[in-house]
């Protein structure tokens, strides 16, 4: 299966260590397109330019099977990316740590979603071994 992970980049690098290691997780069942978000050394700014990543990404979600994101940090980006999912007809699986932030009802409103709540890294990287 073809994965799609969506992760903060832009608005900070905070979570990337955990991005690495669900990326890991999910790279021990699966094909993940965009296990750059996981890198360490991924910069705010990329330097391909916006067009590009666009298209870049776009292709990858019209690609996927499912979508994982993690949402604990607002982003414009992800939500447009799991919009796009949802036109789509994308699986999508999105997790958030509850104890820092509300999830947008948008999504979590969202029937066709699968939301998991989760509180530490050893949850998270549990669940998403369950995907697929």
């Amino acid at each position: 299966m073809k994965v799609y992970f969506g992760g903060y980049i832009r608005g900070g690098r905070q979570d990337a260590e955990l991005y690495r290691k669900a990326i890991a997780a999910l790279k021990e069942k699966h094909q993940v397109l965009t296990e750059h978000v996981g890198d360490l050394s991924l910069s705010t700014v990329e330097d391909k330019g916006d067009q590009a990543i666009y298209e870049q990404d776009t292709a990858w979600l019209r690609e996927c099977n499912v979508v994982v994101a993690e949402c604990t940090q607002v982003s414009l980006g992800i939500g447009y990316e799991l919009a796009y999912a949802e036109a789509h007809g994308k699986e999508v699986h999105i997790f958030y740590r509850s104890k820092e932030t509300q999830l947008s009802a948008m999504l979590a409103g969202n029937e066709r979603f699968h939301i998991h709540r989760y509180t530490d890294e050893s949850e998270i990287l549990a669940q998403v071994r369950n995907i697929g």
